[in-house]
């Protein structure tokens, strides 16, 4: 019997020590991000630093006016690392980036060691519908992300660009049925992730439908994004900023797909005085993939500018102005790493580039080959 005994508690501890392995807390464990750099070379206009307000001083270089991939020659994106850890149903994201993009992206930190913060956040999935995330994440708005591993085309749009990069609060997403998500939120300025500076805050909505071929989100963004500093002699502020934003996608084939972002944004002018300010636009998204390896994708975007608001570099007597900005791209993929070759036409209603003469022109064409490396 003894022998019988024995070989059978050894069993029994062996399953034991297997079970508690399985349950370990690095289980719920996460690690993600990319590397990206790029060349990028202007095909009408200079390629260095040129004297752009004739001061006699050299203080930028010729390049589109959206954000991001706009350094002359051989230039670096960010490193960015993503670590996600859940147990039960919590968890917490700690989203890092590091380099000039990644900079960019998180203008609005006002301290040294949130520089480097793209998201920070905890959330608690207090059911099977209700999703609670507390701390600061990447804007729902727009087609277009900060990464340029979840981008087709590596330079982004206008309307990506000057709408809101990330938020800080607290948000509440929804799963009503199988197709259909709500979500509402309360949050910081947009872009001021550390803390609260204007004492005011933005409300934010998102109504979505999602099923196999595709899906749409129709977002909206309201809030005073500065406060009103006049009563304590500091300065003048604006008004509220409204954002309605529609971003849509579908497969309409095996191997084409076709998106869609049109925006409105609009800013009162408060203690400015004057009318609102503020942009809206449209694009279009259309990628064919050519091979399991290789893809083709085309952006056309019209982006329009009124009151004031100068996101393209000039405007006209009125305050207005327009660009339209064509933009092919191709994704190449050797493993995780992807190449994107990428041809760049923007054309704007006002002469807001310089040719090799430095003679204002108003149409600028680029060339732009990235890799993008994803893990």
């Amino acid at each position: 019997m003894k022998k019988l005994l024995l070989p059978l508690m050894i069993c029994l501890s062996i399953s034991a020590i297997a079970q508690e392995e399985e349950t370990s807390w690095s289980d719920g464990f996460t690690l993600s991000g990319s590397v990206d750099a790029y060349f990028r070379q202007n095909l009408n206009a200079p390629n260095k630093l040129i004297d752009t307000d004739a001061d006699g001083e050299v203080d930028s270089y010729v390049a589109p006016g959206s954000s991001f991939a706009n350094q002359p020659g051989f230039a670096l994106g960010m490193a960015n690392l993503i670590i996600g850890y859940e147990k039960g149903n919590v968890g917490v994201v700690a989203d890092l980036v590091y380099g000039p993009r990644g900079t960019d992206a998180v203008f609005g930190s006002t301290t040294a060691s949130s520089s480097i913060v793209n998201q920070l956040y905890v959330y608690w999935n207090v059911s099977e519908k209700v999703k609670l995330t507390f701390g600061n994440w990447n804007t729902y708005l727009g087609y277009e992300v900060i990464s340029p591993a979840a981008n087709f085309n590596y330079s982004t749009s206008y309307m990506f660009s000057y709408g809101p990069f990330s938020h800080s609060g607290l948000k509440a997403d929804f799963a009503l049925d199988d197709n259909w998500s709500a979500m509402l939120a309360v949050m910081n300025s947009t872009d001021y992730t550390d803390y609260n500076p204007f004492g005011g805050y933005t409300a934010g909505a998102q109504l979505g439908y999602s099923a196999d071929a595709g899906s749409a989100y129709l977002n909206f963004l309201y809030g005073d994004q500065d406060g009103d500093y006049t009563d304590m002699g500091i300065g003048e502020g604006v008004g509220a900023t409204f954002q309605v934003d529609l971003t849509a996608g579908l497969d309409l084939s095996d191997s084409f797909y076709l998106g869609l972002n049109t925006t409105y944004n609009t800013t009162e002018a408060g203690d400015l005085g004057g009318d609102s300010f503020g942009f809206y636009g449209v694009a279009l998204y259309a990628q064919i993939a050519a091979s399991e390896t290789f893809s083709v994708g085309l952006r056309p975007e019209y982006f329009s500018q009124f009151g004031g608001f100068d996101a393209i570099g000039g405007n006209d007597a009125n305050g207005d102005g327009n660009v339209f900005a064509l933009t092919l791209s191709g994704n190449a993929k050797v493993g995780p790493l992807t190449f994107i070759p990428e041809f760049r036409l923007d054309s704007a209603s006002e002469d807001v580039f310089l040719d090799g003469d430095l003679t204002p022109q108003g149409s600028l064409g680029s060339f732009l080959l990235a890799a993008v490396y994803s893990f």
